[in-house]
């Protein structure tokens, strides 16, 4: 009972990154399948998933071909209750499924100005009042969340959830970008980077060179922080 999941680069693709880290972080059993998102495969790699034409795609072991991670994390969820990818509390629950949804459909400014690329951190990149803006937003979620939670454990729900699973990317971005959060926030993101799953998945991307390099937006770097 393995599922497939069909992603693009790991060092760029952010919504890769969530639909890997719904089947690693919960122990369901996976096979990955790289899509080329940058040597022009793309199309011939999912025509077999029609009508999935973006990453990340799962397909069950029944054969069902699932796009939208927000349609993959509640598969999931329902497939296999056992495994907690929601929060157990109901009120928790209700919170986690409205911040996902927030996710997937906002955020555009900080998705578009600052690409998640997970190589080094670039400094000095001007942040829009667009970018400010979203970042104001998510700070205001995190906490809202952190209330449900009454700040048990490092998650934002207090034990890892599918809510985590969704602003991973988020975590990188900002790290990636040096943005301006709290102190709150930027724990957290220390916390998302430093979790063994996340770490596995940057190594794993490392080991693909690009020349040129997608996301170079002309910026001094520095080290990422997490080796």
């Amino acid at each position: 009972m393995t599922y497939d999941l069909y992603i693009g680069d790991k060092t760029f693709s952010s919504w890769s990154l969530r639909g890997w880290l719904m089947l690693e972080k919960f122990g369901l059993p996976y096979r990955s399948h790289m899509v080329g998102l940058y040597d022009g495969t793309m199309a011939q790699n999912m025509a077999k998933l029609t009508p999935a034409r973006l990453v990340p795609t799962l397909k069950t072991p029944q054969g069902e071909v699932i796009g939208e991670t927000l349609a993959m994390a509640e598969t999931l969820a329902e497939r296999h209750p056992d495994k907690a990818l929601w929060p157990a509390d109901p009120a928790a629950r209700t919170r986690a499924r409205w911040l996902c949804a927030a996710m997937t459909a906002g955020f555009s400014a900080l998705r578009g100005e600052c690409p998640m690329q997970l190589r080094h951190v670039n400094k000095g990149l001007p942040v829009s009042d667009a970018v400010t803006k979203d970042l104001s937003r998510l700070q205001e979620l995190w906490d809202y969340a952190n209330g449900a939670s009454d700040g048990k454990g490092p998650w934002l729900f207090g034990s890892y959830s599918l809510a985590d699973v969704f602003y991973a990317p988020v975590c990188a971005r900002i790290v990636g970008y040096d943005l301006p959060v709290s102190q709150s926030s930027r724990e957290y993101c220390r916390v998302t980077l430093n979790d063994p799953a996340f770490k596995t998945w940057r190594a794993e991307g490392l080991k693909v060179t690009y020349d040129p390099f997608p996301y170079d937006m002309g910026c001094t770097t520095s080290p990422w922080p997490v080796a």
